[in-house]
Parts: C-alpha cells; structure tokens; sequence
C-alpha cells in the first residue's frame, strides 16, 4: 500500500507521512525543497519499516500533474491514496508585482489538484479503490481582503472535491477535502512566540491533532470535513461583518 503526499517534507505534509508510515504506507514524498525533502526521507526511513520515494519538483508548475503522474507510471508506482497538501500563502493588497505569485497559487491549488484528482482519480477508478484527500482551508468560507487569491482557491477545491466526489464514489473512489482553521505550521510565517501563544490558548491547532482528523475522515470516505471549534463560530460570525466595518478594518490593518 502506497501514499502520495504533495508537500511532504514538512508540516502537516510531514505529519500525514508519519501518521501514515506508522500504519504501514509506503511513501511517495514530492516537494521543492530538495535538502528538506531528502532529510524527511531519511527520518521517517530510520522511524519506520517502509519504503519512502521522493520527488523533487516545483509543483506550482502548469504542467507539474502531468510530469508526477508521467513519473508514476514510469516508476510503476501505484498510489493508492493521493494527499493534494502542498499549498502557499501570503497577506497583502494585491498589485502587479504580485502578478507571478498569484499566478503560482492559482496553479498550486487550482490547476494542479485538479490535474491530479483526474489523472490519479482515473487510475483508482480503474482498479476499483482509492482515496483522495485534499487540503482546503477555512478561508474557504471567508472571502477577505489580504488573503483574495488564497480565500478563493480554497473556495474553488471545497467545491470542486466535494463534486467530484459524487462522481467517483460509484467506482470505489472517495474524496474527502479537509478545512483546516489555523494550524501551527510555516505556512502562516509567524513567529515562534505568536505559535506557541496561539497553541496554547487553543485558536491555532498542531498537524498532529489536525492530520489525525483528517485521516480519520477520509478513511471514512466523508466529502467534507471541518475540523476545531474555530469553525463552527468564526465564518459566520466574520460574515455578519458589515461591508464597511470590514472596509475600516483593513484600511487600519494593511
């Protein structure tokens, strides 16, 4: 049994390979950091008794879903779960200067899970079983200023996955997208005194109680799943902001 996880060498990347290595999984580890790929490789291969591959790649490339399951086949290795993690994130008003990296957002989310929910959703449907997790957000649900490019990606992969999932669930082939609220990881560029403060109070949650969810629900071939109290009252409580309350505060904020 194999699993393939995008962003893998680290967060909750690297928590789904432990959680998973530890129930046997062989690994299939992809990223675009190559030294931190290769030094997860050898942790988790000195941890556990499995197999771990990487594969070095920049997946916010257009074709980068093509090339990995080119590269698949090739390799004759045959995923039977496919974890969509790698993501990006950055704050700001949007100017031109940051044409290229919502460019590579859009791709990272956008058209590379797509890509790889059909090429790796084929192959399952084709053997008659298979999982496919992807990594949504509880942005998903906020569409805010400073996270515009972010809100809507995660937005377009609930929706997305959750459909798709209607498709596939006949042939023996889930998807489950998980919306995590804030989780301790170096997505969110904070400092190490703001985490551990945030994980302390409980309004931002570890990989490992996260993951453990996640997993947990795709095993159940659940469509959706949203773990944490944060989002349960904060979505609708952001959205009975009124429009120029919301407007005051980002003027004050960016």
């Amino acid at each position: 049994m194999t699993v393939l996880i995008t962003g893998g060498s680290s967060g909750m990347g690297l928590e789904y390979a432990r959680q998973l290595a530890g129930r046997g999984y062989d690994l299939v580890l992809v990223s675009n950091r190559e030294e931190e790929l290769d030094t997860a490789a050898e942790a988790l291969r000195a941890q556990f008794p499995i197999n771990v591959t990487t594969r070095f790649q920049d997946l916010a490339a257009p074709d980068a879903a093509d090339s990995l399951f080119e590269w698949c086949q090739k390799e004759e290795i045959l995923p039977d779960i496919v974890i969509n993690n790698a993501g990006m994130f950055f704050f700001k008003e949007l100017q031109p200067e940051d044409l290229e990296r919502a460019q590579a957002m859009v791709n990272l989310h956008i058209v590379t899970v797509t890509r790889m929910c059909m090429l790796f959703g084929n192959a399952m449907k084709q053997r008659g079983n298979g999982y496919i997790l992807n990594v949504s957000s509880m942005a998903a649900r906020i569409p805010a200023p400073g996270i515009t490019i972010y809100s809507a990606t995660k937005a377009y992969l609930k929706s997305f996955g959750k459909s798709l999932s209607y498709e596939l669930r006949p042939y023996g082939v889930s998807i489950t997208t998980v919306c995590p609220a804030a989780i301790a990881t170096p997505l969110y560029r904070l400092s190490p005194e703001k985490m551990r403060l945030g994980v302390r109070i409980g309004l931002v949650k570890t990989p490992k109680w996260l993951v453990n969810r996640a997993i947990r629900a795709m095993f159940r071939r659940r469509r959706v799943v949203s773990p944490g109290f944060m989002n349960v009252w904060l979505p609708p409580l952001i959205a009975l902001l009124p429009g120029p309350l919301v407007a005051f505060i980002w003027k004050k904020i960016k």
